[in-house]
């Protein structure tokens, strides 16, 4: 009996690793589509990594935007053209589980363009909606 406890123990403690594993790679996944997107000069692209929600919060040097389609907006309105978008990369600093459905990411993004190179640092709230990780908050100044 003892042994059967242990080998049941020890199969949720690999389900539980290997969860961890798939999801964390799947956030991965996300933030390399949206660095692809972005360099390929596809914001529409790039946005799909975030909710599709009036409730999407992203924080700024502008301030705090609400809203899927407030932040589509802002970052057409911000970079206009291929030349503006540059090619970005993100460096990953953390990428930690904070429960089954969130996870807190935290990273540095840089874009290098002709008119000057930028960056700065992000910190991400991810949550898995629907069995699909997206970003629900994002804070990058």
């Amino acid at each position: 009996m003892k042994k059967y406890l242990l080998l049941v123990c020890l199969h949720i403690c690999c389900l539980a690793a290997w969860s961890q594993d798939a999801d964390e790679t799947a956030i991965r996944q996300l933030l390399a589509a949206q660095t692809a997107a972005w360099n390929r000069g596809s914001i529409d692209d790039f946005m799909k990594g975030y909710w599709e929600s009036d409730s999407l919060m992203f924080i700024g040097k502008s301030g705090v935007t609400y809203g899927y389609q407030n932040t589509l907006t802002n970052y057409k309105n911000s970079y206009r053209n291929a030349d503006e978008m540059g090619t970005l990369t993100f460096d990953l600093i953390k990428v930690q589980r904070l429960s089954a459905e969130y996870f807190f990411v935290v990273g540095k993004w840089h874009l290098k363009r002709n008119a000057g190179d930028v960056g700065g640092h992000y910190n991400l709230l991810l949550r898995k909606i629907n069995g699909k990780w997206v970003i629900v908050a994002d804070h990058s100044s």
